[in-house]
């Protein structure tokens, strides 16, 4: 099923002027969703072809909307998907077996590529936008035990392509303040190294709760992340402007339950952040007006806007 409206007991915002629409999705009713800013015109555009949605991202020139599905964390089973903006034309990008448990996903502004974070498979990977080309950018562990450690999960993304770098979070384990964000460049690897032993990650943060999606603002250098431990610092938005002479985590805003995806608007003074309780929010960039958008959709993962 795709392109439906909702209708029933879904609680929608009082906002009356919607100014982007939002796509986002439901990774416990697998399914690909989309309303206006204000929360009206609520639809479902894909039911099926979903398995554990999680990072979703358009491709606005070519009208395309893709979606990683993170399968059964066991079975090494995650896969990439593509639809119209609409839902229809459903095609499979990369199938099953390629990427372990794929989470958020970003597209190059201008580029070719897909970019993602593999959990399980402890990589941060990248293709071209019709799924061939499948590289591994950065390897954080191998086997079963590496595997265990949390703090080896990739998760988080986001892309640099004019200063040519590629950041990423590595969430830890449940509320244990393992968390990090780092960065790498994006291309080229030094002499003698590989993605599992490159010399030139940087870590830009450190002990955080458990630091999920990315987002840049490369017009401020400003990277806005969302966390999803434990209160104070966790269930947060935050950001940090990276061209200061000090890094410094901001907290924007709290109280959120179990924050996950987030789309930054700064020419509309907008973030819009889901939580896995089902709520979409939109926050104003300095932290000190929110309101809610949607609320009891189901347990939503990524949202992007356009």
């Amino acid at each position: 099923m795709m392109g439906y409206p909702l209708v029933g007991d879904y609680q929608r915002g009082t906002s009356t002027s919607g100014d982007l629409r939002l796509y986002f999705l439901d990774h416990g009713g697998d399914r690909v969703l989309s309303a206006m800013s204000d929360g009206s015109d609520l639809t479902i555009l894909v039911n099926e072809h979903c398995a554990g949605p999680d990072g979703i991202a358009i491709d606005a020139a070519r009208g395309h909307l893709y979606w990683t599905n993170m399968g059964v964390p066991s079975r090494n089973d995650g896969f990439i998907m593509r639809s119209d903006l609409d839902g229809h034309h459903v095609t499979t990008i990369v199938p099953p077996g390629l990427t372990h448990t794929p989470k958020q996903l970003v597209i190059e502004p201008t580029g070719e590529h897909l970019y993602w974070c593999d959990r399980e498979g402890m990589r941060v990977m990248r293709c071209k936008l019709d799924g061939s080309s499948i590289e591994t950018l950065v390897q954080t562990g191998f086997g079963a035990s590496d595997q265990a450690d949390a703090r080896n999960w990739c998760v988080g993304i986001a892309v640099d392509l004019d200063r040519g770098h590629v950041y990423w979070t590595q969430k830890g384990a449940s509320k244990s303040n393992t968390g990090r964000i780092l960065r790498a460049p994006l291309n080229g690897l030094k002499s003698g190294d590989s993605p599992a032993s490159r010399r030139d990650i940087d870590i830009l943060f450190s002990a955080l709760p458990e630091p999920v999606d990315l987002e840049l603002d490369t017009a401020t250098m400003t990277l806005y992340w969302t966390d999803r431990g434990a209160p104070p610092f966790g269930n947060t938005l935050n950001r940090a402007c990276l061209d200061a002479s000090e890094l410094r985590r901001e907290v924007l805003h709290g109280g959120f339950r179990e924050a996950i995806g987030l789309s930054v608007h700064p020419k509309r003074n907008a973030v819009f952040l889901s939580d896995l309780n089902g709520s979409i929010y939109r926050v104003a960039l300095d932290g000190q007006s929110v309101s809610t958008v949607l609320q009891d959709i189901g347990h939503l993962t990524g949202i992007t806007a356009l």
